[in-house]
């Protein structure tokens, strides 16, 4: 290698969870690491999620509850096979699951406090062979950024910038209905005013967990610049030797004599790139940081990679309630259609899925049927009751004075029926009141005859714990009726580069980029098209980073 600036062993484009794992394994393996950062905070969109990483069989359960055998048959049986979606196989997911365990606690071992995210958070697909009805998350607990000293203002802000723990937070929803979430949110108000009067400055979900990992990198000795994008990686006879930075304005060629590791985001923000690959979708509805733009995906394509999986994302339903276009984190869709007593239909005032369940497949089947009925947007369909007992949008929409501006903006519709809804609506009102019929009887039932909302464990973890016998199943029958528009929001694309099973950068035939890794969802996801649970982001991009950077320092055969 010749006519570099400076030269690292190993350099990491992008600063999110992988990053830092790969990081503090080559940190301890005695190499030198720079991450490079182009936004001018440290963490990705890592920092700005919850944070969650599914890891099977994980040091946090039970004895007993999990194996590796029980991850790989659940991840055989809900992703499998497909030569659409070359990002995953038998043989890497197998890598996943024996890895991941590893990585977390490799990071434990690092100083860097995790737990377990909840005993119940089941898989999103739990029925299926291997599956998990209590919970394979982990999280990292609350973090101080104090402790980060001058990088603390570069830590990416987080949603939750509180001392509360990630399922504490979650419970507070049902606050009115349990003495005991009472006393958690009592717990969670003490520690805001505690950590006031002590000037400690805790985030908690994915800040914290980047907080964490980005303070055990500093005292690793991992060199992390900030505004300073990559625009190019260095190919010197087939290998890459290096990348092209930016240091005082100018072009800064970096050496890296192990290998470079991509784990530089998706491409939600980028709106050619979604009406090339994932039409109908908006980079206004992500959730995703500014500097998820897709530059990398397309250098990585530039050198040899191959693209694959691009038409997915990583949806999150959201509802466009006033001044959606400004809100840090858009408002949920998920729990306000996973509620007993509310429903989803498309434009012809027709049900046509599983309101609750994975947030991925809700909003791919939304694309799906907006292909042959008009479902962008779609409807989700409550009643009073609804109204008094849950937030729309964070707000109360069930009482005699509305939110500002949700009735004037034309966000709120409400009428004294379910037909007088539906003319407001623009929905033959015969269709829409057939379709509130029968979603009642299949409550009266107690069996959504349909879609089987609320079989799964996680469809009843995301009811209400408090409705009995089925915590998602509940009529709509008390007016006011309500509607309010949903779309499929996304926290991520999940397509990109082809990697193997050490998250080596593949060409079309094959063969390995010499020098070239990626990890995150700058690659196609080791998950193929679906989202098993929780923190199926998260956690491969972490593992794989640990992955790479083990492969690349010849570590394989040591837990590092």
């Amino acid at each position: 290698m010749s006519g570099f600036d400076e030269t690292f062993d190993w350099v990491v484009v992008g600063s999110g969870a992988g990053s830092m794992s790969s990081a503090l394994v080559m940190r301890q393996a005695g190499k030198s690491v720079l991450i490079l950062e182009k936004t001018q905070y440290v963490g990705g969109t890592t920092a700005k999620s919850g944070g969650v990483m599914w890891i099977p069989n994980n040091r946090f359960m039970d004895p007993g509850e999990d194996s590796a055998e029980k991850g790989i048959t659940y991840l055989d049986s809900v992703v499998g096979d497909d030569s659409g979606f070359p990002g995953t196989s038998h043989d890497k997911r197998l890598t996943y699951v024996r890895e991941a365990t590893k990585a977390i606690d490799f990071l434990v071992g690092q100083g860097i406090t995790l737990e377990r995210a909840s005993r119940f958070w089941p898989d999103y697909y739990d029925e299926l062979p291997g599956g998990c009805k209590t919970s394979r998350c982990v999280v990292a607990k609350p973090f101080n950024t104090n402790e980060l000293g001058a990088w603390r203002e570069k830590l990416r802000p987080g949603f939750l910038p509180v001392n509360a723990r990630l399922e504490d937070g979650m419970q507070l929803a049902f606050m009115k209905k349990s003495w005991k979430i009472k006393g958690i949110f009592a717990k969670i108000a003490f520690n805001v005013v505690l950590s006031k009067l002590t000037g400690k400055k805790y985030v908690t979900a994915g800040a914290a967990l980047q907080g964490r990992m980005l303070q055990a990198a500093l005292k690793a000795g991992v060199t992390i610049r900030t505004d300073s994008g990559v625009k190019e990686l260095i190919v010197e006879d087939g290998k890459v030797t290096g990348v092209v930075t930016q240091k005082d304005g100018k072009p800064w060629r970096v050496g890296a004599t192990l290998g470079v590791l991509v784990n530089a985001g998706g491409f939600a923000q980028n709106q050619a790139m979604r009406d090339k690959y994932m039409p109908g979708t908006q980079a206004a509805w992500s959730n995703t940081p500014e500097g998820d733009t897709g530059d990398m995906h397309v250098e990585m394509e530039r050198v040899g990679g191959i693209l694959a999986q691009m038409d997915q994302m990583v949806g999150y339903q959201t509802t466009r309630a006033p001044g959606f276009e400004k809100d840090f984190v858009k408002p949920a869709g998920q729990s306000l259609t996973g509620r007993p007593g509310a429903i989803l239909v498309d434009q012809s005032g027709v049900r046509y899925l599983n309101e609750g369940g994975s947030y991925e497949l809700f909003c791919q089947t939304m694309l799906e049927r907006n292909q042959t009925v008009p479902a962008v947007p779609s409807w989700a369909i409550f009643d009073q009751r609804y109204a008094s007992e849950y937030q729309v949008a964070n707000k109360w929409v069930g009482k005699a004075e509305k939110p500002e501006n949700f009735v004037e903006s034309g966000y709120l519709k409400q009428a004294d029926s379910v037909e007088g809804l539906a003319k407001l609506l623009n929905v033959d009102p015969a269709a829409l009141k057939g379709t509130v019929d029968r979603w009642n009887g299949f409550v009266d039932k107690g069996v959504d005859e349909d879609f089987h909302r609320g079989d799964r464990a996680y469809d009843k973890w995301l009811g209400d714990p408090f409705v009995a016998p089925n915590p998602s199943l509940r009529r709509i029958d008390q007016g006011p009726f309500y509607a309010v528009e949903i779309i499929p929001g996304d926290v991520s694309t999940y397509g990109g580069i082809v990697t193997d099973s050490s998250s080596r950068v593949l060409h079309g035939d094959g063969s390995p980029i010499q020098g070239l890794y990626a990890t995150g969802v700058s690659t196609a996801s080791p998950m193929g098209g679906v989202y098993p649970g929780a923190g199926a982001s998260v956690g491969p991009s972490m593992t794989f980073g640990y992955v790479a950077a083990k492969h690349a320092a010849n570590l394989d055969n040591q837990t590092a």
